[in-house]
């Protein structure tokens, strides 16, 4: 009964649609379509006798359709997966490598397939400071609908180490997203040796920790600039990593 209704529903969506389209009478398209498939309005639009007019525009919407499938199928078979945090690094390390002179922050917004949606610059920082605004990085996500998001921020000074504000970055947008169903799946950061991960490192929650906060962020980007050894940074030329995000 739910699917009847349902296709019942789009039936009438579907004539309403038309009528303020092409100006076809309402009750004309009812009738039809009331013992005669529907699809034959746009497939083969002579059955219905249209004007002149109204023909031309079945014509121009059956372009628009046919245009939005081409687009829409070269969009899917040409999108760009992430699956782990090495196509991450390096997705973001061909982005951010080599820039010296300031701060980017940046972030991949995903479907569920881990295909990117769009990816965008969201902050630009001085020379010393990098203010991040988490309610900008929700609106984008809400507007793209996406499923998951990827951030990612260069360290001008070169430096692997996550900072104390790297860490609570991301901390606090994992308890803005997390409550949404929107899963923070990483945090690279890029420097002068390659990335590091902050998922692979352990230092991305997987849950939210505390209430959403929205106030800016300030980045200080001189506490980065002295590069830590220790860390194991990911480079762009390093054998996938064999574990995709858990979903």
């Amino acid at each position: 009964m739910d699917d009847l209704t349902s296709v019942e529903k789009y039936a009438r969506d579907f004539v309403q649609s038309v009528h303020k389209l092409t100006q076809i009478p309402l009750r004309k398209l009812e009738r039809y379509g009331s013992s005669n498939n529907l699809m034959n309005v746009l497939e083969r639009p002579l059955t219905l006798e249209p004007t002149e007019l109204q023909l031309k525009k079945l014509e121009q919407l059956n372009a628009f359709l046919r245009a939005y499938r081409i687009l829409k199928w070269e969009e899917e078979n040409t999108k760009q997966v992430i699956r782990s945090p090495n196509d991450a690094g390096s997705y973001f390390n061909a982005l951010l490598e080599g820039i010296r002179d300031r701060e980017r922050f940046m972030a991949a917004f995903l479907d569920n397939g881990n295909h990117i949606i769009e990816t965008r610059t969201l902050a630009v920082g001085s020379i010393d400071q990098a203010p991040i605004y988490p309610r900008f990085i929700l609106k984008a996500a809400l507007n793209c609908d996406c499923a998951s998001i990827i951030l990612a921020h260069n360290h001008p000074g070169g430096s692997m180490k996550p900072s104390s504000e790297d860490l609570q970055l991301t901390k606090r947008l994992v308890d803005i997203f997390n409550p949404l169903n929107i899963n923070i799946l990483d945090h690279i950061i890029i420097g002068n040796k390659g990335f590091v991960s902050l998922a692979e490192l352990g230092n991305l929650p997987s849950v939210a920790e505390g209430p959403a906060s929205y106030e800016a962020i300030t980045m200080n980007v001189m506490e980065n600039d002295h590069y830590n050894a220790s860390v194991n940074p990911w480079h762009a030329n390093h054998d996938p990593f064999e574990d995709e995000w858990e979903r």
